[in-house]
């Protein structure tokens, strides 16, 4: 005679809590995944590229990755900034190109190296200024429509005031941090290092930081919570500006020269290194790490293709592919995260 198990409301109830249990620890298993997958998948390309090629970790190489990897690190802290906010700079590139120009007429007319600097930094906060106002007090529906209108003015104003062409010259201090090196250390590492260092102390030290997460998490609340949505959002921009009068500081430096063609296409590599390294255009969630792993990345994988002398037409296509499968990354982590919701709901019930 088969014995029949008596379902009762206890074991019902105990069988939905297991099954949720295990629901939960698969979905969070699966979010850690996501989340440390930059870091891993850049791990496994320098150890498969260490195979691929006898130079890649040659220190010399290194130091070359590091170096051209700075520029693109340095402005796509900027850009995560705005992403966080659910915004996007695509000024970026135009505007660390009109910052080297301003900085190298400045060093034209005087021989200090501080004006020259200041010069630079503060032609892409003004820029970064601009843009933060008009979307905010000019209600635009999306940052998209006044970067985009930037892109084109600061490009303008550069080839305006160059003449269209480049401009020779640069103080010493600023050749040494863009393009010498302590120890074989590129100066340009220390630039970057100070810069991730204020930004973190920033972000999770002081209440600005919170505000800025809150904004891109839920601005509506945000505004009911009483934070000041409108001057967060222009600091973002600020920021994001003030780091790409930086990421010109590395490049004049680095090249000796300010130059109206300075930082073609850097808007997308700075989105490309943001999201790749694991933040989300819906805002509100990400770190600092995410914008220089995914620098690093790009960095890497431009340089193993160029070592492995792949045509630098498929160089993009890769870049290309890689964005995809972060985006997709990024809805899955998306889907997951409200998956998780779900389960801690259904266990609370």
């Amino acid at each position: 005679m088969n014995a029949k198990t008596i379902a009762t409301p206890e074991t019902g109830a105990s069988g939905s809590r297991h099954r949720t249990g295990s629901s939960s620890a698969l979905v969070r298993t699966g979010l850690k995944l996501l989340s440390a997958g930059p870091v891993v998948i850049l791990i496994a390309l320098i150890i498969l590229l260490s195979f691929l090629s006898p130079y890649f970790l040659t220190g010399r190489n290194l130091s070359n990755i590091l170096s051209q990897t700075a520029v693109i690190a340095l402005v796509a802290m900027g850009q995560h900034i705005v992403i966080l906010t659910r915004g996007i700079d695509l000024s970026v590139g135009s505007n660390l190109a009109l910052a080297s120009v301003v900085g190298a007429l400045v060093y034209q007319g005087t021989d200090s190296t501080v004006l020259v600097v200041l010069a630079m930094i503060l032609s892409g906060g003004l820029v970064g200024a601009v843009n933060g106002l008009v979307y905010v007090y000019g209600r635009l529906p999306h940052p998209f429509i006044i970067t985009l209108a930037t892109l084109s003015i600061a490009k303008g104003l550069a080839l305006e005031l160059s003449n269209g062409r480049a401009i020779q010259g640069m103080p010493e201090f600023v050749r040494a941090v863009g393009g010498g090196s302590i120890y074989g250390i590129p100066g340009s590492l220390f630039v970057v290092t100070g810069v991730v260092v204020l930004l973190l102390v920033i972000a999770k030290t002081m209440v600005w930081g919170r505000w800025l997460y809150a904004v891109g998490g839920r601005p509506e609340a945000a505004l009911q919570m009483g934070i000041p949505v409108k001057s967060v959002l222009i600091s973002a921009y600020v920021i994001s500006g003030l780091c790409a009068g930086l990421g010109a500081v590395l490049l004049a430096g680095r090249t000796d020269a300010g130059s109206p063609l300075f930082g073609n296409l850097l808007e997308l590599d700075t989105i490309a290194a943001v999201i790749i390294g694991g933040a989300s255009f819906l805002g509100g969630r990400g770190h600092i790490g995410h914008a220089l792993v995914g620098a690093i990345m790009i960095g890497v994988i431009r340089n193993a293709l160029n070592l492995l002398n792949v045509d630098i037409f498929f160089q993009l296509i890769v870049i290309g592919v890689v964005i995809v499968i972060a985006v997709e990354a990024d809805v899955l982590r998306n889907h997951l995260e409200g998956r998780m919701r779900t389960l801690q709901a259904v266990g609370k019930s």
